[in-house]
């Protein structure tokens, strides 16, 4: 059993957070906003798809089938876009991406998070490319497959260097700098969606083919932001690695934070086998996090929603224009929604509001199921009236989200993993994130034509698991350094039962497992 036995340390030996010192530097604040444009490449490719398979052009070239369809008045509204091949345009960059991710756990582990963010920024300029300019199919979807790859590499390193150069203290809003940037990333595209879209024939090219400007920015970021001091330290530089701490700290007095890096960082580096390591009982309650709080996030529906918006809307009965419109308004929402959870969550914790927001999406997926069930249908439209009520509890359920679930399913993965199982916690978060998000936006046009009305309850079921899930299995994490986390689920009333016994080693109260036979 890799990294067991007895006199195997569980992390630091004590907390030492009250000792911690130093102050947000503009260093770290510019750092952590050039970081998280890894976010806005990601919220850019989740709503630019939605836009461009809504429009005539795009369905014309590579889906005539889906475009007849479209047009057709005998055709049942909920299913005028189901067609697996369109879905696969969506998914396939979902499916590259959590194949990626895999490999670049390893590139964040042994090289550092810059490397993997500017693996993930070529591969964005890669794949916009291709998009722009795609003459079939096969040239469509390599394009796609490239800019999973960047989201693989993205998605592994941005949460993790954004969590290991905040403060303890300031965790939670600066990391939720990659969520804030992919709202605005998801907004950008809307806006773009509904001006290309009067561009005929070539709108779409113009649409795709942007990705290419936050590629280049992610990737000249990379190249000139500092490695993390976390990163440095576990790759055997610590001089370098305590420069760089003292510099985003603002003070050479860093004497706490330093111990604990490097206390991790000894145990980082006897793992060997850091995936088998995260499947011993010690780390069970973060394992089960990592894979159930990426998996939960997709499952309140948001994805359905942000993917598919307009196409969504046209199926109720708006038009071309203003199911742009009303995605537009969507995006809008998400990212405003976004800085309230920016300011609110290192005051009031995760727990709050992820069991608030997850209230909020209930009640509203359940209107828009009632509202679409009693007066729309295949031989009916929604009325003005009924239109406007639904966009408005649809902006609700975004808003909600993107105060709740959208951040903190990605802050408090990447916040709550000892360093020796970091990078293969943040990979196994990111593969089931990108797992789930590519059984979704696969499925979902067939699950609309199915369910009808029906797929909000669904969603609705799934959040309500979910948020108590939260109330019964996660301790709140709010103001506990990253390399103290581990000594916290020792004090969960669930997961001390789950977690080994401690024993007390040459007189010290360190933490330390009991080798399990």
């Amino acid at each position: 059993m890799a990294g067991g036995g007895v006199g195997a340390p569980l992390g630091v030996a004590k907390e030492r957070v009250d000792q911690y010192k130093g102050r947000v530097t503009a260093f770290v604040l510019t750092a952590c906003f050039v970081a998280a444009v890894g976010g806005a490449i990601f919220g850019y490719d989740i709503g630019i798809s939605g836009g461009v398979t809504s429009m005539d052009p795009f369905l014309k070239k590579f889906f005539p089938v889906v475009y007849r369809k479209k047009n057709s008045p005998s055709k049942n509204n909920y299913c005028k876009y189901d067609n697996q091949g369109l879905s696969a345009f969506t998914s396939s960059l979902y499916l590259a991406g959590l194949v990626a991710s895999l490999v670049a756990s390893t590139v964040t582990r042994k090289y550092g998070r810059r490397a993997s963010i500017i693996c993930g920024g070529i591969s964005f300029m890669i794949g916009a490319t291709l998009n722009a300019a795609a003459q079939n199919l096969a040239m469509l979807l390599l394009g796609r497959i490239m800019l999973g790859v960047g989201i693989g590499f993205g998605n592994q390193a941005v949460p993790l260097y954004l969590s290991e150069m905040a403060p303890a203290h300031l965790r939670g809003g600066l990391n939720m700098m990659f969520q804030l940037a992919t709202t605005l990333g998801i907004f950008s595209a809307n806006m773009i969606n509904y001006g290309t879209q009067k561009l005929n024939p070539w709108g779409w090219r113009l649409s795709l083919g942007l990705a290419a400007v936050p590629a280049f920015l992610m990737t000249l970021g990379g190249l000139l932001l500092p490695e993390t001091p976390n990163s440095l330290i576990e790759q055997g530089n610590p001089q370098l690695g305590r420069k760089v701490l003292e510099k985003i700290r603002g003070t050479s007095e860093v004497d706490a934070e330093f111990q604990d890096m490097t206390e991790a960082s000894e145990l980082a580096n006897s793992i060997k086998h850091p995936f088998r390591n995260i499947l011993e009982r010690r780390n069970r309650p973060q394992l089960v996090m990592a894979i159930f709080m990426p998996t939960f996030q997709i499952l309140t529906g948001i994805n359905s929603i942000l993917f598919y918006a307009p196409v969504l809307f046209q199926s109720m009965g708006f038009g071309g224009n203003a199911s742009l419109y009303s995605s537009v308004m969507t995006g809008a929402v998400l990212a405003l929604s976004t800085l309230v959870s920016i300011a609110t969550v290192d005051r009031w914790g995760r727990r709050v509001l992820l069991i608030a927001g997850g209230i909020q999406m209930i009640i509203c997926q359940v209107i828009v199921a009632i509202i679409l069930g009693l007066k729309f249908g295949q031989d009916k439209q929604l009325s003005k009236e009924f239109s406007v009520t639904v966009v408005v509890v649809v902006c609700l359920f975004v808003a909600a989200f993107g105060w709740s679930w959208g951040p903190l399913g990605w802050t408090v993965p990447s916040e709550i993993f000892p360093l020796e199982t970091r990078s293969a916690g943040q990979s196994i978060t990111v593969s089931v994130n990108l797992f789930f998000t590519f059984v979704i936006a696969q499925s979902f046009l067939t699950l609309l034509c199915s369910f009808k009305f029906g797929i909000f309850l669904f969603f609705a079921g799934w959040i309500t698991v979910m948020t108590v899930f939260v109330y019964v299995f996660l301790p709140e994490t709010k103001g506990v350094p990253i390399e103290e986390m581990v000594l916290l689920w020792r004090k969960h009333w669930f997961w001390k039962k789950v977690m080994p016994p401690l024993v007390i080693e040459e007189g010290k109260d360190v933490g330390v497992e009991v080798r399990e036979f």
